[in-house]
């Protein structure tokens, strides 16, 4: 039996697809990448909106990544299964599935239509793979005249195989990056252990000496050990892979238990602490153990940039659908000039490393973790009056 032959594209579709593969190979930022690819391909297939599925290998589920008709951080926390999704049937069977009455199939997953509030009528779902590797899906949703065509097939499919790539490439150079940096990162701490296991081999050392070097090895072990522990989440989250479980929990039992995590270094630097939060605080539904992570960055920061016999303060309050924490210390505070930068990747305010270690990663982190909750995070601060952070999250996404 023949094969088919594969539909004439238009002239014009081949040029854009051209320009398009251009783009898409000079782009290596992912977020960038995926917003310009479903905004092509509802351009290119003239439908009312266009979504990218990334697979997750360890769950296998696809994620939500990116879509043209979605706030991003709604998209983080959406799950769509392999087994009862067009989607995931189309990366089942590794080639395209159209349907013009897609709501009346049975592999539709009709819980998306309940999140974005669009009725799915007509639908193209394209795998996308690269190197034999299933990366996830690209889908337009809802032809905006007529029905979806081969044509509008064909353009898609050749769209998703130049995606793929680019997403895959975007991939590997984020970990290679990701990777620069961290070898970056660990040589300070690496060459003072390595003095430190120097100094221990000379017999003639003092014990005061002997306890010095056993306590820097120490000290910077663990910091390493943070420092390939941010690496990880910064990796997970740049690469659409990070987890998000959502659960309903009260505020006030989390802030305890983060203060009790840090009780013997608030006693050892004299701190004081005071919380403000309400009894009747309504619960908070989101993923419990990443905004425990924005908070423990938060309070760790309020004990390292404090000054000796300062206080840090933890308060909570209700402001109409959204819950706010704030953390705030009585340090040194921050320059004007440097909060703009304070969430951008890698970045330390001058002098800080004098006061304390740290990679730059954490409030970037911090921020990346409460936008996919749909919530956004600020600074105030003032030098010599110490510095608020202010969280802000909807009770229920």
């Amino acid at each position: 039996m023949m094969t088919p032959a594969a539909p004439q594209l238009p002239l014009e579709a081949y040029r854009r697809l051209l320009d398009i593969a251009r783009d898409l190979a000079a782009t290596l930022d992912l977020e960038s990448l995926l917003q310009r690819i479903v905004t092509a391909a509802a351009e290119l297939s003239d439908a009312e909106a266009a979504s990218i599925l990334l697979y997750d290998p360890q769950q296998k589920v696809l994620h939500f990544r990116t879509a043209t008709n979605l706030p991003g951080a709604l998209q983080h926390a959406m799950q769509v299964p392999l087994e009862g999704s067009l989607a995931g049937l189309a990366l089942r069977r590794r080639r395209p599935v159209r349907r013009q009455h897609a709501h009346a199939d049975p592999e539709h997953y009709g819980h998306l239509d309940k999140l974005t509030h669009i009725a799915t009528e007509s639908l193209i779902a394209v795998p996308l793979i690269a190197n034999g590797e299933p990366i996830g899906v690209l889908e337009a949703v809802n032809k905006r005249r007529g029905a979806f065509s081969d044509v509008d097939e064909e353009i898609l499919t050749v769209l998703g195989a130049q995606a793929a790539v680019a997403i895959q490439n975007a991939r590997l150079f984020l970990q290679a990056d990701l990777i620069a940096e961290l070898v970056h990162e660990v040589r300070t701490p690496l060459g003072a252990i390595l003095a430190a296991t120097q100094l221990l081999r000379f017999p003639q050392i003092s014990e005061a000496q002997r306890r010095q070097a056993i306590d820097a090895i120490e000290r910077e072990a663990r910091y390493l050990n943070e420092l390939t522990t941010t690496f990880l989440d910064l990796a997970a989250l740049e690469s659409g892979r990070a987890r998000f479980h959502r659960e309903r929990f009260a505020v006030v039992p989390l802030v305890d238990e983060v203060l009790q995590l840090f009780a013997a270094e608030i006693q050892a630097a004299g701190l004081t602490v005071e919380t403000a939060i309400p009894a009747d605080l309504p619960p908070l539904e989101a993923d419990r153990g990443k905004i425990k992570q924005v908070l423990i960055n938060l309070v760790s920061n309020a004990i390292k940039y404090n000054r000796p016999g300062g206080k840090i303060r933890v308060a909570a309050y209700q402001e109409n659908s959204h819950l706010a924490i704030t953390v705030s210390d009585t340090g040194m505070g921050i320059a004007s000039e440097h909060l703009k930068h304070l969430f951008e990747k890698f970045y330390r305010v001058p002098g800080s490393a004098e006061r304390a270690t740290g990679s730059g990663l954490g409030l970037y982190i911090c921020k990346r973790i409460v936008e996919a909750h749909r919530g956004h995070i600020r600074v105030h601060s003032k030098p010599g009056e110490g510095t608020t952070f202010i969280v802000h999250l909807p009770l229920r996404p």
